[in-house]
Parts: C-alpha cells; sequence; structure tokens
C-alpha cells in the first residue's frame, strides 16, 4: 500500500470512528510524524480528506477535523435517502440477482445484536452496499454512494450500541436484499425508504441522549 494511501486510511478510520473529533487540528507536519510517512504523502492523503468534507481550513494556516452535528445528519440521510432508493429500484431491475438472494439469507441469520458481533455486522453490510453497486452499474449513482458512506461510518457509530436497532436493522436489510432478487423494484425503494426512516430516528434518538452526540467544532 502506497504511504499516501496507507496515511488516508489511518486518518479517516480515526475521523470515523471518533478518535479524531470535529475540530481536533490535522497537522501536516505533525501528522506525518506521528504516522511514520514523509510530507508530500501526508500532503496528499489530506487533501483527499478535505475533498471528502471531512476536514476543512479553518484558517490559512490550521486544518481541522469538520463538524458533524445534527443538522449534518439529516441532510446526510436527504441525500442518502434518495441516492438508496433508486439504487435499490434499478438494482431490481437490472443485474445478477443470485448475490441478493444468498445476503437476504445472510442477514435473516445474522444476530448484530450478540456481544462482538458488530464489526462482522457491518463487513455484511459491505457486501451488501457492493452487490448494490455492481447491481446498479452506474459509476455516477455509486460514485456518489461513496461519498456518502464515507460520513455515514461517522452517525452510525452514535447508535452503535443500540441492539435492537441493530436486530431490526438485519431484518430490514433482509426484506430489501429479497425484494431486489425478487426483482420487486417497488417493494425495494419501499423497503429501504423505512430501513432509512427508522436509522435516522434511531440516531437522533441516541444523540438526545449522548453528550458525544452533540460534538462541535472546538470541543474535543
Amino acid at each position: 500500500m502506497r504511504a499516501s494511501e496507507r496515511a488516508y486510511e489511518t486518518l479517516l478510520d480515526e475521523i470515523q470512528s471518533g478518535v479524531l473529533l470535529p475540530g481536533a487540528v490535522i497537522g501536516e507536519v505533525e501528522q506525518a510524524s506521528r504516522l511514520g510517512v514523509s510530507r508530500t504523502p501526508m500532503r496528499e492523503a489530506i487533501g483527499r480528506l478535505v475533498a471528502d468534507g471531512l476536514v476543512r481550513q479553518q484558517s490559512p494556516r490550521v486544518l481541522v477535523v469538520s463538524g458533524f452535528d445534527t443538522d449534518d445528519i439529516r441532510a446526510l440521510f436527504e441525500a442518502r435517502r434518495a441516492l438508496e432508493e433508486t439504487a435499490a429500484r434499478l438494482a431490481a431491475g437490472r443485474g445478477d440477482r443470485e448475490p441478493f438472494r444468498a445476503l437476504s439469507g445472510a442477514f435473516a441469520v445474522a444476530r448484530p445484536e450478540e456481544e462482538d458481533a458488530v464489526d462482522g455486522y457491518y463487513t455484511l453490510i459491505g457486501r451488501f452496499d457492493g452487490a448494490l453497486d455492481a447491481a446498479v452499474d452506474n459509476v455516477y449513482l455509486t460514485q456518489a454512494l461513496r461519498t456518502i458512506r464515507t460520513h455515514l461510518a461517522r452517525a452510525r457509530r452514535l447508535s452503535r450500541d443500540n441492539r435492537a436497532r441493530l436486530r431490526a436493522s438485519a431484518e430490514e436489510h433482509a426484506l430489501i436484499a429479497e425484494a431486489i432478487a425478487a426483482g420487486d423494484a417497488d417493494l425495494a425503494a419501499h423497503a429501504t425508504h423505512v430501513h432509512l426512516h427508522n436509522a435516522l430516528a434511531s440516531i437522533l434518538s441516541s444523540i438526545e441522549g449522548s453528550s458525544e452526540g452533540s460534538v462541535q467544532e472546538g470541543q474535543q
């Protein structure tokens, strides 16, 4: 893996997981030293994070992790709803349906609410996202979805410990995958709409009861 890619992946994971909170300063020299890379690949990695919208220029010489509050989450889900409902509808009408039959079965038996099963569950969601991208076969749509998913990880961690929600999410994904496998575009889009409605409600509810969810830039 190239040094710039390694630095990008490390910083991305730290931002998404909350190790680097909104307002945290991203200094090129300091981060390069910490991660053991030279300044050129670090500059490339930070540039990608700026393009992703995860890092912003606070002043001419200071870059910080971008804020992420309830308004950002609502805006994210507005875009996510439009893109994912469209993707589900398109996937039901084109591409290979067999992967979705297998995914439906995998979601049906998944138990993400069990101890130490959450990471495996998100790996399964990653498989679903990959199958959806392949079925849609539209580079413009899939690129937009990847941008959404980059930010989604920051929202997901706010409700990661909600075991009941994880169980419901698995059931909702099973229905979406089943609808796509059956070629039922209307059901696939509707099931996606319901899933996103429930996911947003859960995240906002978690924020209301968590001081972490109200972190703004400058508060760490």
